[in-house]
């Protein structure tokens, strides 16, 4: 399961929802000791204990300093050498990909137009209920980090000579009303892939076919001729672009290895589309709209009081980059620490930014090669890579396999039956299974909207295998939290959890007592989200009997009765059985 940021992450759709792979930046780096995973645990504050600790923003730089380093950054990717050629009015419809650095769909409607009329749809079905289980489709911490993505990608446009008009409403009644207000010839946009935001994109493309616009002087039509807007879209969301991968999207390897060693193999990634440092001119635009707050999304606004504080925007994201590769040369030892747990620099926490498309991950393979160059090179400056790589593949598989990556038997239709127990799903939903790990993994991600990649893998596991829960529930309930949240990610990391994604290996059992004693085996994490924990034993943190809450169901390879290493030894016994009987069965 991968994460590059975080993990199984977000998506926005009801049919179609988003799967997330790994990926997870200013004051101390990382001691050569903490090469070990057994201390791969980087506290927010070194010097504080784990009750004393609070937020920890991220990126933690302030206002003016990720305002410098995002204007240097823009200077290093803007170009004017690009002349502009194109006549009238062209709009940039921002969807997923809230940003200016290696906004291809930005730099074509500039180039095709002699003004740009950027446009946000803040659409009321992105605030409705998921699919299944009717949860908030975009909880309060996602909601408030896309308004200050918003509010971001609304200044830096500014600073360009444009602006962001936003509108209240359905893209396929906005966008056809402004082409027509406007004379826009094309509008364009990035092309997405699951079900939700393609029926969006064909509304919209029907809907302009009904705007006929005046003809225009360079080309005057025929007497039997009509002239349509355009509806553009542009492939920009992945690492390695669609139209250099060599099979087609319905011949992708079902396998990882086998997709990654033929791109690695056989392609190239594209550079960073390059936008000039001015974008003007703008049309004329009497009410240019507001960036919308919390409460007008009918959305109670959430407070981060503890753990990790992502700050929304490109700005913001671009300062992070900055941060975890230069500032504080975390990238060297990324491989070594990826699969910490607690505090900001175990991984990289991109995530959240790629997923609202504040940041291009072809930007972050040009800095890792910046990086390798400048610095050095090495399995960690690769494996960065190796994650934007998974979550390149989910995005594609998400084209492959259509809605099936939504429904109870995945791609591969695998029939099992699944439990819906409330009043179990909800234990595992609020932190109160009695499984320490579980529920300070659970209490982290309602609080911050962010789990690690090791976090998501055990919850998903403990909730399929040891629960017997519908892999749905899990999969919706991330919908709502996860600030990294996309569709193909999101439920492509589900499907592979669970066994019925395409990934050869079906029984994936993630030992609560091995993973204890290898990720967190002070028990700092726990105690940190279960305060409870922390007047306790280190070895009695993750199995404190008595001292916490009854455990809501038993493990499927057994409970530890004495200490995390007897329970450790036992979980590993029984998991290698568990498989190899699963072997004889194939």
């Amino acid at each position: 399961m991968v994460i590059l940021h975080s993990a199984m992450s977000s998506l926005p759709l009801k049919k179609l929802i988003q799967p997330s792979k790994p990926i997870s930046a200013l004051t101390h780096p990382i001691p050569t000791t903490q090469a070990k995973l057994s201390i791969h645990f980087q506290i927010m504050n070194p010097n504080a204990s784990s009750s004393s600790i609070h937020t920890y923003q991220v990126p933690a730089l302030d206002s003016d300093q990720m305002c410098r380093i995002a204007d240097q950054t823009f200077d290093r990717y803007s170009s004017n050498a690009v002349k502009r050629k194109g006549k009238g009015t062209a709009i940039v419809w921002f969807r997923n990909d809230l940003r200016i650095l290696d906004n291809e769909a930005l730099f074509k409607a500039w180039a095709s137009s002699e003004a740009v009329l950027p446009v946000y749809c803040v659409d009321p079905r992105l605030f409705g209920s998921t699919y299944y289980f009717g949860f908030p489709k975009t909880g309060a911490l996602r909601a408030q980090f896309i308004i200050e993505c918003l509010a971001d990608l609304k200044k830096n446009l500014m600073k360009r000579g444009l602006n962001l008009l936003i509108r209240h409403g359905k893209p396929e009644e906005i966008i056809p009303s402004l082409v027509q207000g406007f004379a826009a010839h094309t509008v364009y946009a990035q092309k997405e892939t699951c079900s939700e935001e393609v029926d969006v994109e064909r509304l919209v493309k029907k809907a302009l076919l009904q705007v006929k616009l005046p003809p225009s002087p360079e080309k005057p039509t025929s007497h039997h001729s009509t002239n349509c807007p355009k509806l553009q879209l542009v492939w920009g969301s992945t690492m390695y672009h669609m139209d250099d991968l060599p099979f087609s999207t319905n011949s992708i390897p079902d396998v990882y290895t086998q997709f990654r060693k033929s791109i690695e193999a056989k392609c190239a990634i594209r550079r960073c589309v390059k936008i000039p440092t001015s974008l003007l001119p703008t049309p004329s635009v009497e009410d240019w709209g507001c960036v919308p707050s919390i409460d007008l999304l009918g959305i109670q606004s959430q407070k981060v009081n503890k753990g990790m504080k992502f700050l929304g925007g490109e700005t913001a994201a671009l300062s992070r980059v900055f941060e975890y590769f230069w500032k504080k040369d975390l990238l060297k030892t990324y491989k070594e620490t990826r699969n910490g747990m607690l505090g900001p620099d175990y991984s990289t926490k991109f995530s959240p930014w790629l997923a609202s498309g504040s940041l291009s991950p072809r930007f972050i393979y040009e800095e890792v090669i910046r990086y390798e160059k400048e610095r050095q090179a090495n399995d960690s400056t690769y494996w960065v890579l190796f994650e934007l790589i998974w979550r390149d593949y989910f995005r594609f598989l998400s084209i492959k396999y259509g809605n099936s990556i939504f429904h109870l038997g995945g791609p591969r239709k695998v029939e099992k039956r699944w439990s819906q127990e409330q009043r179990l799903f909800e234990s595992w939903r609020d932190g109160c299974t009695g499984y320490p790990l579980i529920d300070a993994n659970m209490k982290e991600v309602s609080t911050t909207g962010f789990m690690s990649n090791r976090g998501r893998q055990i919850v998903c596991s403990f909730l399929v295998r040891d629960m017997g829960i519908d892999w749905r529930m899990g999969a919706e309930w991330f919908e709502t939290c996860l600030l990294d949240y996309d569709p193909c990610s999101n439920y492509g990391n589900w499907t592979y959890g669970a066994g019925v994604g395409n990934d050869p290996r079906e029984d994936r059992y993630f030992s609560i007592p091995k993973q204890a004693q290898t990720y967190d085996p002070e028990g700092e994490y726990v105690a940190y989200w279960l305060p409870e924990l922390q007047k306790l034993q280190k070895d009695k943190r993750h199995f404190p009997g008595n001292s916490y809450i009854e455990q809501i169901v038993p493990l499927k390879f057994g409970t530890p009765k004495k200490h995390n290493g007897q329970g450790t030894a036992f979980a590993e016994k029984q998991t290698k059985g568990f498989k190899r009987l699963e072997r004889k069965k194939k």
